[in-house]
């Protein structure tokens, strides 16, 4: 639905801290599927473990607080020219639980629904598999400002 190309218009994020490589399904307002490519040339496996790569949970938070940036963004219907002066900043991550290691090979997939969405705030519930097992979730609220 979205490749990076398109994702890299509406967020601000440029590599190596884009971690959404594509988003393949959403629906304004409600939620948004996203994933991430998890490869071993990611910067933070460097020093996260060598010689037993895992991949951050800090990260994961992030790129599903990316995925829903971009359903946040999406659902407020701008145009490109409005959406070139907002940016969305995370206010909080919430009840944020890891239940299984990410590791170098794993297509990482981001399930974004909305709890809560009223004009410029949005809360989220995150959640994060591989291969259809649940690897992490959080609640996330944030909040579309004018840059």
């Amino acid at each position: 639905m979205l490749d990076v190309n398109e994702i890299m218009e509406i967020l601000p994020h440029r590599y190596p801290f884009l971690l959404v490589d594509r988003i393949t399904d959403m629906e304004k307002g409600k939620s948004v599927i996203g994933y991430k490519n998890i490869s071993i040339s990611e910067p933070a496996f460097m020093g996260h473990f060598p010689g037993h790569p895992i991949y951050p949970g800090v990260l994961i938070l992030e790129g599903m607080a990316q995925a829903g940036g971009v359903l946040a963004l999406k659902s407020n219907d701008l145009t490109k020219e409005e959406l070139a002066q907002k940016v969305i900043y995370f206010m909080s991550i919430d009840k944020a639980k890891f239940r299984s290691p990410v590791k170098p090979g794993d297509k990482l997939e981001y399930r974004i629904e909305v709890k809560k969405l009223r004009g410029t705030l949005i809360v989220l519930d995150g959640k994060a598999y591989v291969d259809d097992a649940l690897v992490a979730e959080a609640e996330l609220k944030a909040m579309i400002v004018d840059k």
